[in-house]
């Protein structure tokens, strides 16, 4: 079958249409000529005649990025505490950008000096041993690419009614005393003590001066500002694992200790908040996740899920970290909807939001990872529905 031809319903195409079809496919397929692309005339525009701005310190976006920034949501004469979460219908690739990566604050943002800040490990060990941020420095450092995402994240899936959301309202030892248990056998494996990210120090309100890592658990468990770990028999019951973050189930009980962020996937383009322009060639983009490994596979639907066309993974696919995937849609100016679902190495497929309902029930607040759906009206209107 030629790439241009639907492979499921509603004008999903092959996927391999942007990676062997060219610019001139995609043009004829969106309905612009390529004579008329190459005879528009390239004006002098001012900028090109007059010196720019000057150098600054640290570098920031382009003014006309305005829209590219970061929703806070706290409760009413508590600035501190609440959620400010990432525009990722706006962002591309897999890495997010150290201005705009999701915060998740109980008590504010400490301001630490990093020269007076200890860490502390102790508990059931020899001896306990506490570091400054200068002898921590003095160990190996590495480099590691991995997803940190809050187990509340798309809690407001499991309401009865689909909320107007995006997908940026659907997605972190402060004042608080934030505390988890943690498997030895995971800080033994691949957690590390995180002190960079993206090339440069932790910012405030993801930890500085440090934090701890934990590649594929829910972030509630990477403690910002982390101050000591101790090593204990079994876990400590916190406040933070028996009233917050556990899992509701059918018969009323609470699962606790649940670690890992199940496979998880998310159409961002297009999406609420961006407006398709009339009909003709779009490509389906979003990303796609897993605490058990890495993502295999990402199936995209333009009907609601009644049939499916597989998405191409863009490289690299690492292990418990960001996948971006995408798909070529000719959409003909009907109503759409848009969903995908993500299968992981260990062979677990994202359920769809009735699926998981009907394990869980309606009453559950914590580690929703659903198929979340989009519909696109005939006037290119994107909203979050129930399908």
């Amino acid at each position: 079958m030629p790439d241009d031809q639907p492979v499921a319903a509603n004008g999903l195409l092959d996927r391999r249409l942007f990676l062997q079809g060219g610019a001139g496919t995609a043009l004829a397929l969106s309905g612009i000529s390529s004579s008329a692309a190459d005879g528009e005339e390239l004006r002098v525009e001012p900028w090109m005649k007059l010196p720019g701005s000057p150098f600054v310190g640290y570098g920031q976006p382009s003014r006309f990025e305005d829209k590219v920034v970061r929703v806070a949501a706290n409760p009413p004469n508590a600035p501190g505490t609440g959620a400010a979460r990432t525009p990722l219908h706006r962002l591309n690739g897999t890495i997010t950008p150290n201005g705009l990566h999701f915060e998740r604050s109980h008590s504010g943002i400490p301001d630490i000096d990093p020269d007076a800040h200890r860490f502390l490990i102790h508990g059931l060990i020899k001896r306990p041993l506490v570091f400054t941020l200068e002898t921590l420095s003095r160990y190996p450092v590495e480099s590691r690419i991995a997803f940190i995402e809050c187990g509340g994240n798309g809690n407001q899936l499991y309401q009865k009614d689909a909320a107007p959301l995006n997908v940026q309202a659907l997605q972190g030892a402060d004042a608080a005393g934030m505390s988890r248990s943690v498997p030895l056998a995971k800080a033994m494996d691949d957690a590390l003590i995180a002190l960079y990210q993206n090339g440069e120090r932790i910012r405030p309100s993801n930890g500085y001066p440090m934090r701890l890592l934990l590649p594929g658990y829910e972030g509630n468990m990477q403690v910002k500002w982390l101050r000591r770990i101790k090593v204990t028999e079994g876990p400590t019951m916190t406040k933070d694992e028996t009233s917050k973050y556990t899992m509701l189930l059918l018969d009323g009980k609470s699962l606790q200790f649940v670690f890992p962020i199940e496979a998880k996937s998310v159409i961002t383009q297009p999406s609420p908040g961006l407006v398709m322009n009339g009909p003709g060639l779009y490509e389906i983009s979003g990303i796609a996740w897993s605490g058990y490994g890495k993502i295999t596979k990402v199936e995209v639907s333009a009907d609601g899920g009644k049939t499916w066309a597989p998405a191409a993974l863009q490289q690299p696919v690492l292990s418990m970290a960001l996948t971006r995937f995408r798909v070529p849609w000719q959409w003909s100016g009907g109503p759409a909807i848009l969903q995908s679902r993500a299968t992981d190495g260990s062979g677990y497929v994202q359920p769809t939001r009735a699926e998981l309902i009907a394990r869980r029930g309606a009453k559950a607040f914590y580690h929703f990872n659903g198929v979340t759906s989009w519909g696109v009206t005939e006037i290119g209107e994107v909203k979050h529905v129930y399908a």
